[in-house]
């Protein structure tokens, strides 16, 4: 694809949060969430984004929303770098770009009802009348599998999966193009977790959607996403091909997290290899230089400890941040 069709190019995003405690305080502290990241999607596309607790996902979806202010980086939308705007500038973009919640409990507001939690962004963005707004809503919740009646009900009347299918009702009212899945399955019983994914990809063919989709489940995120991209505590490690980077993962540590992923099949789990990571994770605090992960990494040198550890392409845009390559 030609570089036009890039929705959504992010480079050398970081956000910092500063921790500073007492009024007192001199020395100036952040945990450093996202470090320098860089990636992009092309529309119509899904780059799954994985890695364990804390490494940074959920916090990088929200900066590219600017539900966080970046500390630094570009983020480009559709060729506009948006990073450094300001409220009244990222209103039109706040259409264009929206997220599922990984909680349905608690990202759905008990007060209103389902019509009003859905036509909410409507009102907001002022793009159709009373009549036109009660439309859409039945609509929209007829399309991701509720009955139309529910918009007088309240949130604590559903089910786990019917709010999430509310909170995805909510996230298509103005259109977007590019959504934020942020783990939109983790919550939900896993019976209810494939039929929430196939509609998520439905919409996707139908209404071409871009979409970030956060998760711990790498088999649904293979299942899901054109690319994968790993996360090690703030920085990116790897990113490749969805095929290509279950088939070959580089990185010591995708390696380990690929084989911590669950098999169903008894016989082939008794033969894959899990890899066993030894070592304290780093603090986000003061992460060390270098290579984040050499301290629990086996094929760790003297020279992972030294510079910035940058993505660099193996070949056929499989690219890797390991001394190793």
């Amino acid at each position: 694809m030609e570089k036009k069709d890039t929705l959504i190019e992010v480079k050398n995003l970081s956000k910092f949060f500063n921790i500073n405690k007492g009024i007192f305080s001199t020395k100036k502290s952040y945990v450093k969430s996202v470090d320098d990241v860089s990636f992009s999607i092309k529309k119509g596309e899904t780059l799954g984004l994985v890695g364990e607790s804390g490494c940074g996902k959920t916090t990088t979806g929200r900066t590219i929303l600017k539900l966080y202010e970046p500390t630094s980086g570009q983020i480009i939308y559709d060729g506009k770098d948006i990073a450094k705007l300001k409220n009244k500038e990222i209103l039109p973009y706040r259409r264009k770009m929206q997220m599922i919640f990984q909680d349905p409990y608690a990202s759905l507001n008990s007060r209103m009802t389902v019509g009003d939690i859905i036509g909410e962004p409507i009102e907001i963005h002022k793009l159709m009348n009373k009549n036109e707004k009660l439309e859409r809503v039945q609509y929209l919740l007829n399309r991701v599998g509720l009955n139309p009646d529910h918009a007088n009900r309240y949130p604590h009347e559903f089910s786990g999966g019917q709010r999430q299918r509310i909170g995805i009702a909510r996230a298509l009212a103005v259109e977007p193009e590019f959504i934020v899945c942020d783990e939109p399955i983790s919550a939900l019983d896993v019976s209810i977790q494939a039929q929430v994914v196939n509609m998520l990809e439905d919409l996707q063919e139908d209404l071409g959607l871009t979409y970030l989709f956060i998760a711990h489940d790498l088999s649904m995120v293979k299942h899901i996403s054109n690319k994968i991209g790993v996360m090690y505590l703030g920085k990116l490690v790897e990113i490749a091909d969805s095929n290509e980077l279950y088939k070959n993962p580089l990185h010591p540590y995708t390696k380990a997290l690929l084989s911590a992923a669950p098999v169903p099949d008894p016989d082939m789990s008794a033969k894959n290899k899990r890899i066993v990571l030894e070592g304290e994770i780093p603090s986000p605090i003061d992460p060390p230089q270098g290579c984040r992960f050499r301290g629990r990494c086996k094929y760790a040198k003297p020279e992972c400890a030294e510079g910035n550890m940058e993505l660099k392409d193996v070949g056929g845009g499989h690219m890797v941040a390991c001394k190793l390559y």
